[in-house]
C-alpha cells in the first residue's frame, strides 16, 4: 500500500469505469482532490498495477471517505478492507473522532462491507446519487477517544 499520486489518476478512473456502484470521477477530478487540504489517497498495487484505491478527506475532527473501489478481478480478496482500515487509522492518527461515508441504498454488499468494518447507518440523503438517481445511506464510525493509542 502506498499514497495515491497524480500519475495514478488514469488507473483510478479505469477502476471506476468498472465499478457502477461507485461515483465516477474523471482523471482531472482525482488530481484535484489530491490537492485539497486534509486529503488522503491510498492505493494497493498488484504486479505493478493499481488494483484498488481510497480517497478521503479530513476537516478538523471529522473525516469522510469520498470514493473507494477495487478492480473487478481483485475484489473479494481483502483489498477494500485493507484500504478502509488504513484510512480509518490514518484519520484517527490525524485527530479525527469519526469517519463518514455515503453508499448507494441499493448497494447491499457495500453496506454489509462497511458494517463489517464498524460503520453504522446514521441517516439518508434523498436523490444524492446521479446516473441513476438514488438515495444515499450515510454511514459513520466513531472513535471512543481519537487521542488514545
Amino acid at each position: 500500500m502506498r499514497m495515491l499520486r497524480a500519475e495514478d489518476a488514469e488507473a483510478v478512473a479505469e477502476i471506476l469505469r468498472q465499478a457502477p456502484q461507485a461515483v465516477f470521477w474523471p482523471e482531472a477530478s482525482v488530481k484535484e482532490v489530491l490537492e485539497w487540504k486534509g486529503s488522503l489517497g491510498l492505493v494497493i498495487e498488484a504486479a505493478g498495477k493499481v488494483v484498488g484505491f481510497l480517497i478521503g478527506r479530513q476537516t478538523t475532527e471529522e473525516a469522510e471517505v469520498l470514493n473507494l473501489a477495487v478492480a473487478p478481478q481483485d475484489r473479494r480478496k481483502g483489498t477494500g478492507g485493507r484500504l478502509l482500515q488504513a484510512a480509518v487509522e490514518e484519520f484517527r492518527t490525524r485527530g479525527a473522532n469519526r469517519v463518514y461515508l455515503e453508499v448507494r441504498e441499493s448497494n447491499a454488499a457495500g453496506i454489509a462491507f462497511y458494517e463489517k468494518h464498524g460503520f453504522w447507518k446514521a441517516g439518508r440523503r434523498e436523490g444524492y446519487y446521479r446516473d441513476p438517481v438514488e438515495t444515499a445511506i450515510i454511514m459513520q464510525k466513531r472513535f471512543e477517544d481519537s487521542r488514545e493509542r
